[in-house]
């Protein structure tokens, strides 16, 4: 989905109704876990900016909810978890927002909060 929203709320609203659940409940996650975070409209969708860089990002894309981890040694530590779950590089997507993995997404989170290491 191509946004020109503002504020993370208008893109929220913006997304297909099915999703607006998941991805409220995504949101909540990223403010609750990424508290130092600046939660912002970075690239057209809602992200979490730590050092003036973006950590952490969500999109309601035409196919699917995406979610990215742009540290990617959270990604990639422990690549066993990711067995069965549609990704990339640095995201998680999921085409159908009932099947969202939110503990994983909330692992990922708390691995993103207590990382050293930089964004790509």
């Amino acid at each position: 989905m191509t946004s020109n929203a503002e504020t993370v709320d208008a893109y929220i609203l913006e997304a297909p109704s099915k999703r607006e659940h998941a991805l409220r409940k995504i949101r909540g996650l990223c403010v609750q876990y990424l508290p130092n975070h600046l939660e912002d409209m970075s690239y057209k969708m809602p992200s979490y900016k730590l050092e003036n860089q973006v950590q952490v990002a969500f999109a309601s894309q035409k196919q699917h909810i995406c979610v990215y981890f742009l540290i990617h040694s959270v990604m990639l530590n422990k690549p066993e978890r990711l067995n069965g779950i549609n990704n990339g590089k640095g995201c998680l997507r999921f085409s159908n927002p009932d099947k969202v993995d939110f503990e994983l997404i909330t692992t990922l989170l708390k691995e993103t909060a207590l990382s050293k290491d930089k964004a790509c």
